[in-house]
């Protein structure tokens, strides 16, 4: 499966204002990109990128004052697999986990475990442990909350979704990332691309998702609680414990986002497996584009 990926943002500024954005599909898929258009800007500005501490990714760059447009295009080899299921992904004790894994148990900006710990264990300490208990906290979460934009807010945490009961995928993702670490599973927020592949299209326009990914049994899988259904076609853009650690862009001045487009589309009866090694991409792209 092939799937195209990319956004266009417009930035507007009251002066230069530095920034960091991440935006990069995630080192773990840079394999399956077969074709790039990397991040470039109307006006050009330079960047440089860095790794930060939870492998993401991160390009830092300076906006001049005024206007300042973002783009990126690419496309990128897909397994068309959906998420996998394990019932028998048994929990990790806590001695036992990977040190790496450690951190995701803890509390963080948005995922208050201190407030939340006697309401998981009282709704979910019944619940035979592993893989059935995280889908029980996503069952929960995917049916507590109303996913709504219009009440988008980007200060909401765990804690006030489950209060005001509605919000957006960060928040679905915040509300179960905390009701598992509350039950000693380690859980980490993500970050990325999901596009309507193999599900009926959404009439909003498309934009970036969250999900979540717990440790199980020995590696990490993947949940998403506003979505509660394995989904095709997730390209990773950046991990950490919670939204605080992966900003789409993240500015160190005032700024006003004026557009904002993502695309994230299965790409189908253009290709056929030859023309990858047989073609250019030059070749290729303008039959991509009106495709997709």
């Amino acid at each position: 499966m092939l799937i195209r990926y990319g956004y266009q943002m417009t930035l507007a500024c009251p002066q230069d204002t530095a920034f960091v954005a991440r935006l990069s599909v995630h080192p773990e898929r840079e394999s399956d990109v077969v074709y790039e258009v990397p991040f470039h800007s109307t006006p050009a500005v330079q960047s440089s990128v860095f790794t930060d501490d939870f492998g993401t990714r991160s390009r830092r760059f300076v906006a001049p004052a005024g206007r300042l447009t973002v783009r990126a295009d690419g496309l990128i080899v897909d397994n068309g697999k959906r998420d996998g299921v394990d019932l028998s992904a048994r929990e990790v004790p806590i001695m036992a986990l990977p040190a790496s894994a450690m951190q995701f148990l803890l509390g963080s900006r948005y995922c208050e475990t201190d407030l939340l710990s006697g309401i998981a264990w009282q709704m979910f300490g019944s619940v035979a442990p592993g893989w059935g208990r995280v889908q029980a906290i996503c069952d929960f979460v995917h049916q507590h909350l109303v996913f709504s934009y219009p009440h988008a807010r980007s200060t909401r945490t765990a804690f006030d979704a489950y209060q005001e009961r509605i919000g957006v995928c960060r928040d679905f993702t915040h509300l179960a990332i905390t009701l598992c670490r509350c039950m000693n599973i380690p859980a980490r927020y993500v970050n990325g691309y999901l596009g309507d592949i193999g599900v009926p299209a959404d009439p909003a326009p498309m934009d970036f998702n969250a999900w979540f990914e717990v440790y199980l049994g020995d590696r990490w899988h993947t949940f998403d609680a506003r979505h509660n259904t394995a989904r095709i076609g997730r390209i990773v853009i950046a991990r950490g414990r919670d939204a605080m650690d992966v900003p789409m862009i993240h500015s160190f001045g005032a700024h006003r986002l004026e557009s904002f487009a993502v695309t994230t589309v299965e790409v189908t009866g253009v290709l056929a497996p030859q023309d990858v090694a047989e073609q250019s991409w030059q070749q290729i792209l303008p039959r991509l584009l009106l495709a997709a």
